[in-house]
């Protein structure tokens, strides 16, 4: 960038700046949300109430399955420009 970009961008630096914490928070938050420790702490909970007799067996099964999802590591979204980044057998580019 230029100096006369940098000078006409120069009043939202401040907003930029919290952009960018709240970029980190988010970052920091999501590792945290799918940090083991917390996740099997949150299962435990679950079973808990499940045997408390406050939630059905069908909803300590799909809450048990989003919290164990949190456990997987998230998918890399595909590449830019390319809707199928992985080869299908059979086809050829």
């Amino acid at each position: 960038m230029g100096i006369f970009t940098e000078l006409c961008l120069l009043p939202l630096a401040p907003v930029r700046g919290v952009v960018w914490v709240a970029d980190r928070m988010a970052d920091a938050a999501e590792e945290e949300l799918r940090a083991p420790a917390a996740v099997h702490m949150r299962i435990r909970a679950l079973n808990d109430i499940l045997e408390a007799g406050e939630i059905s067996l069908h909803e300590f099964e799909q809450e048990e399955e989003r919290l164990l999802d949190l456990l997987e590591p998230p998918v890399p979204p595909a590449p830019a420009g390319r809707a199928d980044a992985t080869p299908v057998p059979g086809r050829h580019r």
